[in-house]
């Protein structure tokens, strides 16, 4: 089995989306929804619990794969001594009806290669066989709520509760297949002509690139930035607006560890960080979307907001170990759902309420209940910042004084102020002016050791954060303020490992989890911001330029980077790495990009190309 992360390439439809391997496999795949239970879970377990294999017969195919320019349509091409053959793998986008396919086709290119096709079925994140019947158009699966049709011509034979057939194909020839899902007490959906189904969906990601904002974008980091933009789209729960973090659950931040996390949901610590990408790359429509799933979400009782939500909204996401799979490389347990949800941590009063100020800046469409929200959240925010928290980072150790949570709530007070300030809006300002010098000053004192010349994670501690590099961009400090200067000098002593980043010392914090994780793309690509604010641009592209070689050979990010063994860590591939590509390319090409944006509390807009 593929057994590297970064050997899998991703499909979807903004409803789902499948990890294919580099052998053919499709080794993950949960249907109706991202959070719904796997139907192929051997990503996490074994072929056992459930793929679906096209590949040459026999060994020693030479592979090679790519996405088609500018769309989410994977082709891998397979040479073997008889010949060489591609499989495109798909999910039909722009389709009317939201219909759930996964289609493959495989297609001859030069003389004969004999292939073999093995399809697994286990629904309830595999561990359910299904009832499988034979049809004229192939066959039928069926346990409890879920239905799929497999749409094929070749020859099936079952085979230990596996469905196989091996065939040949020969240049020119093209065959194709549709697995289709259905609610099992409603009919099967048509299957329309899969070529006419791929050259539909080829134009609609395309024409999709084409709205986006790239003229000032060099060549070389055009690519990147929209292969990112793309897979951020596929995260995208198109329904409702929600992006979810990551299509999987449970990819270890450490190989044979414990940290191994449900991401099948929607953090708002990432919510400004989103808007920022989608607004200053030209898609405001997804941003609109996205802000609107935000308002939905957390709507209610301030003391109730939570860390996360569903891709509806939901609130309730209990965190389960499914005994039955051994998790990815032996790492388990393997998690369905995420105890997190329930943790409080202040600094997402201030994501929210900076995300909501910039989406009224950039002018999306006006919402009168968006800012009462926010006064109702700020009143609350009065007394409660003051609260210990988990911090950014979800820790499951002791609540703490944490310094990123106590900067987000200045920066909820401050943005409220701007927004009164610049938009003559009402609500008390006085106070909130008191609030944001009163947090402020607390910061300055109790977040900073002297001894070590450096903000620290928590108050009282000694440790270093990752999250200290956003305090320029969030504009509570200056970047060329000497505490700021000292800090990242800090971070690039204690928490940059061969070049990159570590969110914080798993060694140093009681995180309440256990010793050893990857560094943290997302972190490095803050870096890199920080450095574009200091004005040290060369250290910035250097860092950059490190970073765009991590990713896989189809351009795809994991949320983390084993440094020594050379390999991606982590949930896959991870919306926040993405993000944090897509808002660095943007800083580095243009004046005013996302971290000055945000540091100013300016709207995210067209950037203004860099003189030469």
């Amino acid at each position: 089995m593929i057994r590297r992360i970064e050997d899998y390439g991703l499909i979807g439809n903004m409803l789902s989306a499948a990890l294919v391997g580099k052998d053919g496999s499709i080794d993950w795949l949960c249907f109706p929804r991202f959070d719904s239970p796997a139907c192929f879970a051997a990503l996490l377990g074994t072929p056992e619990n459930g793929r679906w294999r096209i590949t040459p017969a026999g060994e020693g195919a030479k592979v090679s794969r790519r996405y088609l320019p500018d769309t989410a349509i994977l082709e891998t091409r397979f040479e073997t001594p008889t010949g060489a053959a591609t499989l495109t793998d798909f999910m039909p986008v722009g389709e009317r009806d939201h219909t759930l396919d996964v289609i493959r086709i495989v297609t001859g290119v030069s003389g004969t290669v004999e292939m073999d096709m093995e399809l697994i079925l286990r629904f309830e994140n595999g561990q359910a066989v299904p009832w499988v019947r034979r049809k004229d158009y192939g066959l039928s699966a069926v346990a409890g709520p879920h239905a799929v049709e497999l749409h094929t011509d070749l020859p099936l034979e079952g085979r230990n509760m596996k469905t196989c057939a091996r065939f040949s194909v020969m240049a020119g020839e093209s065959i194709p297949l549709t697995l289709s899902y259905h609610a099992s007490n409603e009919r099967p959906h048509f299957v329309a002509d899969r070529r006419e189904l791929l050259a539909r969906s080829a134009i609609w990601w395309r024409e999709w690139v084409k709205r986006g904002s790239f003229e000032d974008m060099p060549d070389v980091w055009r690519q990147p930035v929209v292969r990112s933009l793309i897979t951020l789209k596929m995260l995208i729960y198109s329904p409702t607006g929600a992006i979810v973090a990551a299509p999987t659950t449970s990819l270890p931040e450490k190989i044979g560890g414990t940290r191994n996390w449900d991401y099948r949901y929607c953090w708002l610590r990432d919510s400004a960080l989103t808007l920022y990408a989608l607004l200053n790359s030209g898609y405001r429509d997804e941003a609109e979307d996205w802000r609107q799933w935000l308002l939905r979400a957390v709507a209610g009782s301030p003391d109730q907001l939570q860390i996360m939500y569903g891709i509806a909204g939901e609130r309730w996401l209990p965190e389960v170990e499914v005994p039955w799979l051994d998790g990815f490389e032996r790492s388990s347990p393997v998690r369905i759902g995420n105890k997190a949800a329930g943790q409080v941590q202040i600094d997402v009063f201030g994501e929210l309420i900076d995300t909501l100020h910039a989406a009224r800046d950039a002018e999306l469409q006006p919402h009168g209940e968006a800012w009462r929200l926010q006064k109702v959240l700020l009143r609350h925010l009065e007394t409660a910042w003051r609260i210990p928290d988990s911090g950014i980072w979800e820790v499951r150790g002791p609540s703490r004084s944490f310094t990123h949570s106590r900067m987000m709530a200045w920066v909820a007070f401050d943005r409220a102020v701007v927004s009164v300030e610049r938009y003559g809006l009402d609500g008390p300002v006085a106070k909130w002016r008191q609030m944001r010098q009163q947090i402020h000053d607390d910061i300055c004192i109790n977040g900073f050791d002297a001894g070590k010349n450096s903000f620290v994670q928590y108050y009282g501690g000694e440790t270093l954060d990752a999250s200290l590099l956003l305090m320029p961009q969030l504009g509570f400090l200056p970047p060329d303020d000497p505490r700021v200067v000292a800090t990242i000098a800090a971070v690039e002593r204690e928490l940059v490992q061969h070049g990159l980043v570590r969110r914080y010392s798993t060694a140093e914090t009681e995180d309440g989890i256990g010793l050893g994780e990857g560094a943290f793309l997302a972190c490095s690509f803050w870096l890199a911001d920080a450095y574009v604010l200091a004005g040290r641009n060369e250290d910035a592209l250097q860092l950059f330029e490190h970073l765009l070689g991590l990713r896989n050979d189809l351009g795809l990010l994991a949320e983390e980077y084993d440094t020594v063994a050379g390999r991606l860590l982590g949930n896959f591939p991870q919306a926040f790495s993405h993000i944090g590509l897509i808002n660095t390319a943007h800083n580095l090409v243009s004046v005013g990009g996302p971290a000055q944006q945000r540091a100013q509390k300016t709207a995210p807009s067209k950037p203004r190309k860099v003189s030469p």
